[in-house]
């Protein structure tokens, strides 16, 4: 059993580092161009603020460090991308980020631990920070939501690309296994939504993908609405 524990949270780790890395085409061309243009920067410090949290649950839970170790590569790849948008956003997003980044990402990252440290211990301290990271999760569910809105709207998938949706599937998928096999239902229930929403999606594409868009909408949603499918990739839990 410890043997399919490993190579399932292994398997795990690279559909993540995939995951965390599919946005790495649009941060090119935001460096090429020198400019964030109308992307938000939300998802990203909100990811790093996930990765940051799941990192230190995997280094105070006894054996999962399998989750400790792709949540640290997510923090390298988030703080990348933050950084970037503090470069190259126009000044009134590069203050948004830097405000939110100070007060999540530092701020609420810092005193979590230091309230588990200080306050709690244990299983308790494991649960409390477990309890934080799922609700977490849970709540960023809301962008993949509206990508599938938008789908639905417009009738095409252009805004859900195919291998998103699939990798989103095949990360809750595996990660809720590996939370079966290891009981830990705090990385098992927002993995199991995340399964469940990527089943949504793949069927929402094979619903649309020969779909006739809807002209007036499409039209209208061009210039802003690319970014729903980069914010649906970010939405994940290891």
């Amino acid at each position: 059993m410890e043997s399919l524990i490993f190579y399932i949270g292994v398997v795990g780790n690279v559909i993540s580092v995939l995951m965390f890395l599919s946005p790495v085409g649009t941060f090119w061309t935001i460096i090429k161009h020198r400019s964030t243009e109308d992307f938000e920067s939300l998802p990203y410090v909100c990811t790093l603020l996930n990765s940051s949290l799941w990192t230190y649950y995997g280094i105070i839970k006894p054996g999962a460090y399998l989750v400790a170790t792709v949540n640290g590569f997510g923090i390298v790849v988030e703080i990348i991308y933050v950084s970037l948008f503090l470069i190259y956003a126009p000044v009134k997003m590069r203050n948004k980020t830097a405000i939110l980044a100070g007060i999540l990402d530092v701020g609420f990252l810092a005193a979590a631990i230091l309230a588990s440290r200080l306050a709690l211990h244990g299983e308790v301290r494991i649960d409390a920070i477990g309890f934080i990271c799922a609700g977490l999760n849970i709540i960023m569910y809301g962008s993949p939501l509206a990508a599938m809105k938008t789908v639905v709207t417009t009738k095409s998938v252009k805004y859900m690309p195919f291998f998103l949706s699939f990798f989103f599937f095949l990360n809750g998928g595996i990660w809720t296994f590996y939370a079966i096999l290891t009981r830990d239902y705090f990385l098992g229930v927002p993995n199991g939504a995340g399964f469940l929403l990527g089943i949504a999606q793949l069927v929402l594409y094979a619903i649309y993908m020969n779909a006739k868009p809807s002209i007036n909408v499409s039209n209208r949603l061009e210039g802003g609405c690319e970014q729903e499918s980069l914010i649906s990739s970010l939405n994940y839990s290891n």
